[in-house]
C-alpha cells in the first residue's frame, strides 16, 4: 500500500505534554484529515525516558479509544533499525547510569527478524553478534563508544551514532502491523520500560 508520510519534528525538552496535542491538530489540518480517517494509531513504546513513554502511550490510548481505532506500540530500538537503511542493525541507546538499551535485528524483505530482544545491560555485557556487515545505530555508540567498538570490532561495518528513533520510521513499521491486522485495543497497549530503576544511590555513584 502506497502512503504519504507527513511528520513534524521538534526538540520538546520537558514540554511533551504541552506540545503534543497542538502539533497533532496542526498536522491533521495540514493533511486535511481527521483521526477517524486512519486505520490505526501508533506510538513509540520505548525503551526510553519514563515520562516520555507514559505521555506517548497515554495520549495514543486516549486518541485510539475516542476514535475507535486499534493501537500499536513500536519499539524505539526497532525504529532505529528501520532508520538505518541497513539489513543488519545492532541498536544501542544511552540509558545513563553506565548502561545501554540494546537490541539487534536482521531484515528479510520488508520485515525485521529479532536477533536479540530489547534489553538493558552494561556495554561490556552486550550479547555477541554473528558475522560481519552490521550497522551500529544510536547514541549508545557515542556514550559508550570505546567499550562497544572493542566488543563488536569484528562485526561492525558502519557506525550511525547520530540516528535517533523517529516518528517517520514508527509510522512505517506500524503500517505493516496494521496491514497484518495485528493492532490491539487501546487498553492492551503498554510502554516498554525494561528498566525499573531510574537513579543511582549515593554509594553507587
Amino acid at each position: 500500500m502506497d502512503a504519504q508520510i507527513l511528520y513534524w519534528q521538534v526538540y520538546a525538552g520537558k514540554r511533551h505534554s504541552e506540545l503534543l496535542l497542538p502539533m497533532l491538530d496542526d498536522l491533521l489540518r495540514e493533511a486535511d484529515k481527521k483521526i477517524n480517517d486512519f486505520c490505526g494509531i501508533a506510538f513509540g513504546a520505548g525503551p526510553g525516558s519514563f515520562t516520555g513513554l507514559r505521555i506517548a502511550c497515554g495520549v495514543a490510548q486516549g486518541l485510539a479509544l475516542g476514535a475507535g481505532l486499534p493501537l500499536v506500540g513500536v519499539s524505539t530500538l526497532l525504529a532505529l533499525a528501520e532508520a538505518s537503511g541497513a539489513t543488519k542493525a545492532v541498536c544501542c541507546l544511552d540509558a545513563r547510569m553506565n548502561e545501554i538499551y540494546h537490541a539487534a535485528y536482521v531484515k528479510q524483505g520488508e520485515n525485521w527478524l529479532t536477533v536479540h530482544e530489547p534489553s538493558l545491560c552494561k556495554p561490556q555485557d552486550v550479547p555477541a553478534l554473528r558475522g560481519d556487515g552490521w550497522s551500529a545505530c544510536g547514541n549508545g555508540f557515542a556514550a559508550q563508544q570505546e567499550i562497544l567498538l572493542e566488543r563488536y570490532a569484528q562485526n561492525i561495518a558502519m557506525i550511525r551514532a547520530e540516528l535517533a528513533p523517529h516518528a517517520k520510521e514508527i509510522a512505517n513499521l506500524a503500517t505493516r502491523v496494521f496491514q497484518r491486522g495485528e493492532g490491539v485495543a487501546p487498553e492492551q497497549a503498554l510502554p516498554i520500560y525494561i528498566r525499573d530503576k531510574v537513579a543511582l544511590r549515593m554509594d553507587e555513584r
